[in-house]
């Protein structure tokens, strides 16, 4: 009884003090926005089972990763042990699970052996973590604290371990020497039992291995929420609340929609509520986010579940190339913003200001203008943090609410908003690329003679203005011409789809745009389009859904392949034959929409030898190009991304970059001639290499 009377007291101790963390993490998560809503539980089931639970995420690195697996598994099944003795120290009983019998005895030797497994990985992290120089461990982000809190955590977890061993194994010689049934089978402990000599000792080492190992569980639950390590419990829920969407997706801003539509349509302004309608003052909200309380709940969640293992940082090209972003600290910041600022938003108050921010204070400009804006982050999160959601949230804060986009940018969207380009051209000049060299239909001549094409062929802006790219349209143009293809472009009507002026931050030129879009696809009953642009790709298909356009998006690489599928392309390969060609996968057709088979079909198909770089698929770096980097000056940092992705390419040894993206295009080019081998490696998109292989 004085055992039972001393673990309720401890117990109680323990969940008073976890009480009081979670309700000041509460007090703290009322302070931040509001997100999307938790729907299609099923799928996120899915999700969480093969993330979370399956951990395949964390194999994208296989060593350590079936390391930490172990780990992880091991915990789940030692956790039902721990279970148990709750409630043997509530209820005095002992292995008060035994009656289930065959299932009881295979999870006593599971956590028996999970318990030496867990032993040997830790003692492998902390020799990493001690005498390893480890790149993505360190950082500016990464404080003396925070390698102190990672030591202790995992020394906590290795005692706990042992003392699990310690339990199992003196149980056992209890037992013995008591003559009683063994209930449960402990093959690691059943073997330490061995070495060890039977006497009147055991039962004494068996209570005070017992005590120490929820001593230990008791403490390391209190002390988890104040640690990295906290991900312990955070990283499964985070894991099934992870956005759904694919990662290219931005999220639309409603706020800015109504305005949006009000400034195109004035009348809506002065509409009258539906009859029995409430009408609610609003507060304007910020734009964007300034502060930890313009974070939604969802990214404040992210920041609690962060392991600080860096892997996000460790495949950042901006990071890679010696620039300050790291995609880590942005997370952690978050939470360390919350930490300061928190208790004062609880105690007075939205309206409470210790006049510092989250931007400027924690993160700078300088930081968040040098994210490509690519994925790799979110991609490599083993718990589905979505890092570029708060860098976009800090971006639209500094063009929307203080116009602080650098210059370039600034000149980009007064392009846009003047010429429906990020260049200073004309309109009128959006056909000159096809004139003398290919013939194309126009949507407004297809009308007027009463017929409607099966695809609107989507040229963008690089497409009709860039003198590299107006290439890659013309090619494509013929090959669709050659297939006999029914299709038609907007020309002087086409825009851009806006999708530079959205990943810079400019959220309200973004929708103007993409409303008046889908207001010309309407008037032409546009159904399918089709597209050499990979970010226009992800845009029409992932984001005008949210503004009411709904369309069947092809990449021409997709297109290409299906075509070669139905035996309809056949490519002889001409001067291609015998090259060796490696393919650069955009971010925006691969990460951001999982599309890294369609290209290298389109490659199989050549008379040619395929050679991929080493970071590839759903490792490849980026481009540079992306979240408007191609408009503006790189920050200061090491090398330019794009020199960066160059070199992987030219240890290949390829005759040939083929890329499926006008950004892509643009920034090999150039990287070939800054590393002057322009004359043993060309560039060309997947239509022009289908071309040459027509010899159209």
């Amino acid at each position: 009884m004085d055992k039972q009377i001393i673990f309720l007291v401890t117990l109680l101790v323990t969940l008073g003090v976890f009480g009081y963390t979670t309700r000041r993490f509460i007090g703290f998560f009322k302070q931040t926005r509001g997100g999307f809503p938790v729907k299609q539980l099923g799928r996120r089931f899915g999700v969480m089972m093969e993330v979370a639970i399956g951990q395949t995420k964390i194999f994208r690195r296989p060593v350590m990763g079936l390391l930490h697996a172990l780990v992880f598994w091991g915990f789940l099944v030692i956790l039902i042990g721990s279970i148990e003795m709750v409630i043997d120290g509530l209820f005095g009983t002992e292995k008060v699970l035994a009656f289930l019998g065959v299932v009881y005895n295979i999870i006593m030797a599971s956590g028996d052996i999970f318990a030496l497994v867990i032993a040997i990985a830790i003692i492998i992290f902390l020799f990493r973590r001690l005498f390893m120089n480890v790149k993505r461990f360190s950082g500016i982000e990464m404080k003396h604290i925070s390698h102190l809190d990672a030591n202790i955590a995992l020394t906590i977890i290795f005692l706990l371990m042992v003392s699990l061993l310690g339990m199992n194994t003196f149980y056992l010689l209890t037992a013995a020497e008591a003559g009683h049934e063994i209930e449960g089978v402990y093959p690691v402990s059943t073997m330490l039992a061995g070495f060890i000599r039977a006497g009147s000792g055991s039962h004494f080492w068996h209570e005070l291995n017992w005590w120490l190992h929820i001593g230990l569980i008791f403490v390391f639950a209190n002390y988890l929420p104040y640690s990295k390590h906290f991900h312990v419990f955070m990283s499964v829920p985070n894991v099934f609340l992870s956005r759904l969407e694919p990662l290219g997706k931005i999220d639309t801003m409603e706020s800015i929609t109504k305005e949006v539509k009000i400034m195109m349509d004035p009348d809506l302004a002065f509409a009258s509520p539906p009859e029995g309608a409430e009408v609610e003052e609003e507060t304007p909200e910020r734009f964007g986010i300034l502060d930890v309380e313009d974070v939604s709940w969802k990214n404040y969640f992210d920041s609690l579940a962060c392991t600080e293992c860096g892997r996000c940082t460790s495949v950042c090209p901006a990071n890679l190339t010696g620039k300050k972003l790291s995609p880590r600290k942005i997370v952690m910041d978050v939470r360390a913003r919350m930490k300061e600022k928190g208790p004062g938003l609880v105690k007075n108050g939205k309206e409470y200001s210790d006049n510092r921010s989250l931007i400027r204070d924690f993160i700078s400009e300088e930081e968040l203008w040098a994210c490509t804006l690519c994925n790799a982050c979110a991609q490599e999160c083993p718990i589905n943090i979505n890092h570029p959601s708060l860098i976009m949230g800090m971006r639209r804060y500094l063009v929307m609410e203080e116009s602080a986009a650098p210059g370039e940018l600034n000149a980009i969207f007064s392009n846009i908003e003047n010429n429906g380009a990020p260049w200073q051209f004309s309109p009128e000049d959006r056909m000159l690329w096809a004139e003398g060299k290919v013939e194309v239909p126009v949507m407004a001549d297809l009308l007027a003679k009463g017929e409607k094409p099966e695809y609107l062929l989507w040229v963008g802006s690089a497409g009709a203005f860039d003198d590299r790219y107006k290439q890659v349209s013309t090619a494509f143009a013929k090959v669709l011409n050659h297939l006999g293809i029914s299709y038609a472009v907007l020309g002087v009507e086409e825009g851009t789809s806006g999708d530079v002026a959205r990943r810079a931050g400019n959220e309200m030129l973004f929708q103007m745009q993409a409303l008046m879009n889908i207001e010309v696809f309407e008037g032409y009953e546009v159904k399918k389009i089709l597209t050499c642009d990979p970010h226009a790709f992800n845009t029409f298909k992932n984001e005008y859904p949210d503004l009411g356009g709904t369309y069947k998006v092809v990449h021409h690489s997709q297109f290409l392949r299906d075509r070669i599928d139905e035996g309809k392309l056949t490519l002889n390969g001409g001067s291609l034959s015998g090259k060796k060609i490696t393919f650069h996968d955009p971010c925006y057709l691969g990460r951001a929409n999982n599309e890294y088979k369609a290209p290298r079909q389109v490659l199989d198909a050549l008379p040619s030898t395929t050679l991929e770089m080493d970071r590839n698929r759903s490792f490849a770096l980026c481009c540079g190009a992306g979240g408007g980097q191609m408009f503006k000056e790189a920050e200061k940092g090491e090398k330019e991304v794009f020199l960066e992705r160059t070199e992987d390419a030219l240890k290949t040894g390829a005759d040939i970059i083929a890329t499926a993206c006008p950004y892509c295009m643009i920034m090999m080019t150039d990287g070939i001639k800054y590393k002057n081998k322009e004359e043993e490696m060309k560039n060309y998109d997947i239509a022009e290499l289908v071309a040459m292989s027509l010899d159209l």
